[in-house]
């Protein structure tokens, strides 16, 4: 029989384990090695329907096919019974008679239980209730399920015979750990993911179609940059040295621009070690583009047609709501200053305000890992408390101050300030970019300021990377550069309202 599941099995999965051995001494595999499905679900009733309107059947019923899927739900009416047959594309009724399967194949049907993949081969009708259907033929179990799917209530209507199956998998944590059943009982679930594909799809299109290249830059990296984040640290044993997980990929894609690739982009995941919430998992997806001979005005032209797109391939047109909220991609978007914005807020200059104001500002709005913040960081903090969720409609906020910003060019007239935009929609940040800082000695000085303030004890500020300075010694042209959370992108066109609704297998506590 095999090894049973290592921990005391329920009622129920003892149950489904003696019909499992029924099933081997009547010499049947629960366990098929494989099917030839020729029909799917969902595009087989439609395509009967449209030959039923053309008058094109014959003796009202379609041409023989095979269809596979999960078994959720079944009814029985003692000669003949009805079962629900779901694969990925939606669901279909399929007909069993007992005197058209046999004997021994009908009481077959004793053994399924509600999970189990089936397949079956037969023509699809019309039944009485108008529901159509698949007249099996043969039927054949493809897969026992062990286990019970937590399908929750299914109903059924009187008139129609239609099934209607509400979820039992409340629990959403249950559900993260769980993604299998998650998917496996919740159809919106799967649409999330198909949409979250096409979002990846349709973001390598737009970008290839625009002359850029691909590439792959590593994970392991001997040191971490492109960002102000805290990394993971592993150690390759052969080398016996220490190597991070990347927290961004910017400074290899840079290096790239130098090498003579004019444009290149990378899809791609980063990893951070820091805290989750609802838009926060260490592992997350990011696309960063980069296209030499550009700055940060020409790259936010790029990035307005890239949501516009991405809107336009999941929703059909350049438009999304999330929770409740309807956005525009329309062009141009909304631009605005962030010491402005911030300004406004505060109702004084904060490039003029004392350090320690803007620290207790900082403070009273509960804001915290200010251990060795300069004056950007706190900036930065008190812009998230005071002006980001007011960003509901697209909206690019520039020019964020230079210590902010260390691998961006200072801006024009302004070098305090460095040429930089964030994308908000709905309140959160989505996408960011630079005009790129392509002078070697003032991107030395840049990582040396940012040396100081690790000293300082910001844990988060960038390390002095040496060889991307040699990089920039051989001459990195004008770039543009742009990084776009996909896991936010997913989750503001799909309207979901955690970052763990789009990530397959998010990290989670130990379970207890």
């Amino acid at each position: 029989m095999g090894r049973r599941p290592a921990e005391e099995p329920s009622r129920v999965v003892q149950t489904r384990l003696e019909k499992l051995e029924a099933m081997r001494a009547q010499g049947i595999e629960p366990f098929a090695y494989s099917f030839d499905v020729t029909r799917r679900a969902a595009p087989s009733v439609t395509s009967f329907e449209e030959l039923e309107e053309a008058g094109s059947l014959e003796d009202g019923q379609g041409a023989l096919g095979r269809w596979a899927g999960r078994m959720v739900g079944f009814r029985s009416h003692g000669g003949s019974s009805f079962a629900d047959l779901e694969d990925h594309t939606g669901r279909v009724q399929v007909y069993l008679k007992r005197n058209v399967l046999g004997t021994d194949t009908y009481a077959l049907l004793d053994l399924l239980d509600l999970g189990d993949w089936i397949g079956v081969e037969g023509h699809l009708f019309r039944t009485r209730a108008g529901q159509v259907t698949v007249r099996a033929d043969r039927i054949e179990l493809l897969a026992k399920s062990l286990r019970p799917l937590p399908l929750g209530k299914v109903e059924v209507d009187a008139e129609t015979g239609d099934t209607r199956t509400w979820s039992g998998f409340a629990d959403r944590e249950a559900r993260y750990r769980q993604r299998y059943a998650d998917l496996a009982v919740n159809p919106g679930v799967r649409e999330v993911f198909r949409a979250r594909a096409v979002i990846v799809a349709t973001a390598r299109r737009f970008l290839d179609d625009r002359g850029f290249l691909e590439v792959e830059t590593p994970v392991l990296q001997p040191l971490y940059g492109g960002a102000s984040a805290r990394p993971f640290v592993t150690r390759h044993n052969t080398l016996d040295r220490v190597l991070y997980l990347r927290i961004a990929d910017e400074l290899y894609l840079k290096r790239l621009i130098v090498g003579g690739l004019d444009r290149v982009y990378e899809i791609s995941k980063d990893f951070r070690n820091e805290g989750i919430d609802r838009f926060h998992n260490p592992e997350f997806t990011m696309l960063e583009f980069y296209q030499a001979f550009a700055d940060y005005e020409e790259m936010m032209e790029v990035v307005e047609r890239l949501f516009a797109t991405l809107a336009d391939a999941v929703n059909g047109r350049a438009e999304c709501t999330f929770q409740g909220e309807a956005i525009s991609f329309a062009r141009p978007f909304a631009r605005v200053s962030f010491v402005g914005a911030l300004a406004d807020a505060l109702g004084a200059d904060p490039m003029e305000l004392p350090l320690e104001e803007l620290r207790s500002r900082a403070e009273a709005l509960g804001a915290d890992d200010l251990d060795g913040a300069g004056r950007g960081k706190l900036m930065d903090k008190l812009f998230g408390e005071l002006v980001q969720s007011r960003l509901v409609q697209p909206t690019f906020v520039l020019d964020h101050p230079r210590e902010l910003s260390p691998l961006a060019k200072p801006k024009r007239g302004h070098p305090g300030l460095a040429e930089r935009f964030e994308l908000y929609v709905a309140g959160e940040e989505l996408a960011n970019a630079f005009s790129e800082l392509n002078d070697p000695l003032a991107q030395r000085a840049r990582f040396e300021d940012q040396a100081a303030l690790r000293a300082a004890g910001d844990a988060e500020a960038q390390v002095v990377d040496e060889d991307y300075i040699r990089a920039l010694e051989y001459g990195l042209p004008p770039t543009g550069g742009v990084g776009v959370g996909i896991d936010r992108v997913v989750m503001l066109l799909t309207d979901q309202a955690s970052i763990r609704d789009v990530i397959l297998f998010p990290t989670l506590r130990e379970a207890e």
